[in-house]
């Protein structure tokens, strides 16, 4: 059995694009016609690039070559030029390339992937989402609203969640990390406040940041937040220095979370030996693949730290993240976007089963989805717009205030 064909969809995410602006799936067939699907994760350059880049590692490392050799792909890839170090772009094009192999790997024997990394341990995975407000609501006005933010986490809460993620502690820049001001600890306090007092103890608050601040400025920040008892406090400093990272984790009660911008079991090695975090959120579209993924989920069991895939992009990842999920002992919580309904189920011939908090783990073989690729051709992404974006300048507590003051609504 060898790769013979690849084909590559960009996606414009149909609205209101939780998620991400676009989805980049990617088509492995083989020479016998299995067909495999994946999906990448990697937002340093533009969907056009990316396409390009994709064709290019396929070109030298997968066009004839057996599905079932991950860990030589891998390596190659990963030593690209003369490289050998995390690149986040080479990563995520492996990641989505890598998940469709093990997809055909797995239909060409009748398993799904989980029973090929260890076998199920988990039936069902609980699972979170963010706070998202209904089609009817700005955005803007939503995302600034702690009392707006209470009452969608109980409405969440009734459907089934029991942990549910926000993010108010003010914008993120490619300048952070920066230092909190009082608006940001007053505004972060009473979302938690708010959000414990509507769902009580019946759901876990996830408290989101985006690597902002600096390490005592996280500190603070975490003092403000503490007596509301998140699970975890999310990446409270850029992910470039764990070492920062680690004064948070000894210098707060909330378990640090992190990963979502990590590739390989390297980055994370660093991760677990500095003690920076406790949680790992690992991204199956960016970290390297399944395979890598499950490496860095043993290392994590080997220092008694937790596994919490990361969501933000598209069903596919979802998909590989519930395989990686089902067969870790270590497993905590999955990220779902609400309840993988609206576009992220309009895309899949069959939609991931989400009910009363939990996912259920598949048994069809590979992934266990299909993309539906009719969907897929219809919602070309045409724009020239990144996945995500932070800001560009330096952020001032006067001009970026995300949300006016009383007297200046």
């Amino acid at each position: 059995m060898k790769l013979a064909e690849l084909e590559t969809f960009v996606v414009g995410n149909a609205p209101p694009g939780f998620g991400g602006r676009y989805f980049v799936f990617v088509k492995l067939t083989t020479a016998c016609g299995i067909v495999g699907y994946g999906e990448i994760y990697a937002a340093s350059f533009g969907p056009d690039a990316m396409t390009r880049l994709t064709e290019d590692v396929f070109a030298r490392y997968l066009d004839g070559a057996d599905p079932f050799a991950i860990e030589v792909f891998f390596r190659r890839a990963y030593g690209s030029g003369f490289t050998q170090r995390p690149d986040p772009t080479m990563c995520g094009i492996v990641s989505g390339l890598e998940m469709a192999m093990w997809d055909i790997i797995g239909k060409s024997l009748g398993k799904p992937v989980h029973a090929l990394l260890g076998g199920r341990v988990h039936e069902r995975l609980r699972s979170y989402t963010y706070l998202y407000p209904k089609g009817d609501e700005d955005h803007a006005a939503f995302y600034g609203d702690p009392d707006l933010s209470a009452e969608r986490a109980a409405e969440y809460v009734e459907e089934g969640f029991t942990a549910v993620k926000f993010d108010p502690a003010g914008p993120y820049s490619v300048h952070g990390g920066r230092q909190p001001d009082q608006e940001d600890l007053q505004r972060s306090e009473l979302f938690c406040r708010r959000i414990r007092e509507a769902v009580g103890d019946r759901a876990d608050l996830l408290f989101g940041t985006h690597g902002q601040f600096t390490a005592s400025g996280a500190l603070r920040l975490a003092r403000r937040i503490e007596p509301y008892d998140p699970l975890w406090f999310e990446e409270p400093v850029p992910p470039d220095m764990p070492e920062e990272m680690t004064k948070v984790a000894r210098g707060t009660a909330i378990p640090v979370a992190t990963g979502e911008r990590l590739c390989t079991k390297w980055e994370f090695a660093r991760l677990l030996s500095t003690g920076a975090a406790s949680i790992l959120q690992m991204n199956l579209g960016r970290v390297g693949g399944l395979l890598e993924a499950k490496k860095i989920a043993g290392m994590a069991e080997a220092w008694h730290a937790q596994i919490a895939p990361h969501l933000y992009c598209g069903p596919i990842v979802a998909a590989a993240n519930i395989q990686l999920a089902a067969c870790s002992p270590n497993f905590l919580i999955l990220e779902s976007i609400r309840r993988f309904d609206g576009f992220h189920a309009d895309i899949l011939k069959t939609p991931l089963r989400w009910e009363n908090g939990y996912v259920t783990v598949p048994d069809a073989p590979g992934l266990g989805v299909e993309l539906d690729e009719d969907v897929a051709r219809a919602h070309p992404y045409t724009g020239r717009a990144l996945h995500l974006d932070m800001t560009q300048h330096p952020v001032d507590p006067i001009r970026d205030r995300r949300f006016p003051r009383d007297d200046e609504a």
